[in-house]
């Protein structure tokens, strides 16, 4: 399948979990990742903050864990007309107000920056992926252009309700892969 059909076809299936499904399998997600990845390693941590309108995923389960059991800095992403996004830290008093896309973001913080070679590994956003390490988005290419600022090293995982496809047929040369899916039932690797 092309993006277009595949971001049509998951943004429809995630519509049709309850939010006791979205809530479930966002703490499988979160139990998956902090029993498989060594997150005590990694410094800075670089987390979306769901769209819940899109019924995305659930990262605060993520950052709570964080703030609570981890050292790691959290970065958060603030996104900009020209496609480009910019990082800051997540504090315990930064405000969080949605943009016009529904996506919390961060108001208060311009001092704070964070340049993307700090960051050790990234939680990606994604509608759906396949078993190559692809993944389709909202089609923005936001993520794809942060990535290219990361470190060759960063860990690139994705969050997904659903298991892959067997392939995204218009994948191109900008489109960066994951290292690692995570879905409710398992972690895919790349």
């Amino acid at each position: 399948m092309n993006k277009a059909a595949l971001r049509a076809a998951y943004l429809q299936k995630r519509k049709e979990l309850s939010g006791t499904d979205s809530q479930t399998y966002s703490q499988r997600i979160h139990d998956w990742l902090f029993k498989s990845f060594p997150v005590h390693n990694y410094a800075v941590i670089h987390t979306y903050l769901p769209i819940k309108k899109k019924i995305e995923v659930d990262t605060q389960l993520v950052i709570d864990t964080l703030k609570q059991d981890f050292k790691a800095g959290i970065v958060v992403p603030k996104s900009h007309d020209d496609g480009t996004m910019t990082n800051y830290w997540l504090k315990d008093d930064t405000i969080l107000l949605e943009n016009k896309f529904g996506v919390p973001e961060p108001v208060n913080c311009s001092p704070l920056t964070v340049n993307a070679q700090e960051i050790d590994m990234v939680l990606i956003p994604l509608l759906a992926f396949d078993k190559r390490g692809y993944r389709v988005g909202y089609g923005k290419g936001y993520y794809d252009r942060f990535l290219t600022r990361c470190r060759p090293d960063v860990v690139k995982i994705g969050v997904s309700f659903f298991d892959p496809v067997e392939a995204i047929d218009d994948v191109n040369d900008t489109d960066i892969k994951l290292d690692y899916c995570i879905t409710p039932n398992g972690i895919w690797s790349f």
